[in-house]
């Protein structure tokens, strides 16, 4: 059965692409590792955000089994502008709402989730990893988590935490998704 770990990142100094983790972050980082080697089941592969936060996110973990993160651009944060916007919260709702919603030089949720369904497409069809872990950023996670999921949207969104995870599996021809993160904060 193929299991994918959806992680949003920890806690970073901002939202630049080279954004640091904060020193909560990196205390963060260091107990996803733990869940995830307790969880039950050893990754096979570690796809990542080239963003910073998102790749220290997972590095402790990715040391201690001594596996690759693989890069993904696919697994960007979306962009909403290319200029400042004053009222993004209430634009980003607008873009759960209207899929096709975007603002110049943005990406609309439509065209953000159809890239990362993309890869989990082309990981669900290979037969050499059952357990991937796929680090990301929370408005991506969500839109993605939304394919598998049709309730999942702009208030579960809110509701996402740094870090966070979701587990989808799937069964005959059924997806499930579950938030198997526990706060620890």
């Amino acid at each position: 059965m193929k299991r994918l770990f959806m992680i949003r990142h920890c806690n970073a100094e901002g939202q630049h692409k080279d954004s640091p983790l904060t020193k909560d972050g990196v205390i963060q980082a260091q107990i996803v590792a733990e869940f995830l080697q307790d969880y039950g089941y050893k990754m096979d592969r570690i796809l990542s955000s080239p963003f910073l936060r998102a790749v220290e996110s997972i590095k402790p973990y990715a040391q201690r089994n001594s596996l690759p993160i693989e890069i993904d651009e696919r697994l960007e944060e979306r962009l909403l502008s290319e200029e400042p916007v004053d009222d993004w919260m209430d634009v980003l709702e607008q873009s759960f709402t209207d899929m096709n919603f975007k603002l110049p030089g943005g990406e609309s949720s439509n065209d953000a989730s159809l890239r990362a369904k993309q890869l989990v497409d082309e990981i669900m069809e290979d037969d050499s990893c059952e357990n991937v872990a796929i680090v990301t950023h929370g408005n991506l996670l969500a839109l993605l988590l939304g394919k598998y999921q049709a309730d999942i949207g702009f208030a579960q969104w809110k509701g996402l935490t740094n870090p966070d995870m979701y587990l989808i599996q799937k069964t005959g021809g059924e997806y499930i998704v579950e938030r198997i993160w526990q706060d620890k904060n």
